[in-house]
């Protein structure tokens, strides 16, 4: 029996010495996340998202700086409705009524003088505003029920001063641009500067003076000046 045993305690000896000395297998741990991973990437999120084309750090900060305004941009000035002045030509339509249907300008006061009604102010209101006062001014004991209708036949002139050819005072044309106004004045002298103008506007606030690109619309009455380089 003794003979018996002893091999099979010597094979059983083997396999568990054997087990003892085997060597585990590497392991992959996941680190945790840095502070800076989690600043620039966010934080991870429990359910994975499938790539796209779009996805990653630097196309979401090209989006994010190309949506951004530029430095230094100024937007052109623009009026929800022009705004009459000194200077601007109309064309009042009464309909039915040939002796009030004319073209009337504005005087240096601001109002248009017509037939029957005698002065209307004119200076600050939008063309809907003016044919409304004289249409009140009519009903007022001249036509029962008036039709009026204003509409711009010309504009009031913008100037033009400084380093161009032939500065002065030319008619305003609509969707004009400061580059467009130097053009009419004949173009820039050969000690103009040519990056930027000053364009003097005046609205209902009063004048200012803006530093503008040649790109800035233009508005009637304004005045451009072009100014000198220095080398």
């Amino acid at each position: 029996m003794r003979a018996f045993f002893l091999p099979v305690i010597a094979v059983v000896s083997t396999i568990l010495l054997s087990g003892c000395m085997h060597t585990a297998s590497p392991v992959a741990v996941i680190q945790p996340q840095s502070d800076l991973d989690a600043m620039a990437y966010g934080t991870p999120s429990a359910t994975p998202v499938a790539a796209t084309g779009q996805g990653g750090a630097i196309p979401a900060l090209r989006n994010a700086y190309a949506a951004a305004p530029r430095a230094g941009y100024v937007p052109a000035r623009s009026d929800a409705a022009y705004h009459l002045d000194a200077g601007d030509k109309l064309r009042v339509v009464v309909y039915g009524q040939e002796g009030l249907t004319n073209t009337y300008a504005i005087d240096a006061s601001g109002s248009i003088t017509m037939p029957l009604i005698g002065s209307v102010p004119a200076r600050g209101r939008t063309t809907a505003g003016l044919a409304a006062e004289i249409t009140a001014k009519l009903r007022n004991g001249y036509i029962r029920e008036p039709s009026v209708a204003v509409e711009i036949e010309a504009y009031r002139p913008f100037f033009i001063l400084g380093e161009v050819q032939a500065p002065g005072q030319y008619p305003y044309v609509p969707n004009m641009t400061v580059e467009s106004a130097i053009a009419i004045a004949g173009g820039f002298s050969p000690r103009a500067r040519r990056d930027v103008v000053t364009l003097t506007h005046t609205d209902a606030s009063g004048a200012a003076r803006y530093e503008v690109p040649l790109g800035t619309s233009l508005k009637p009455g304004d005045t451009v000046q072009v100014g000198e380089r220095w080398f």
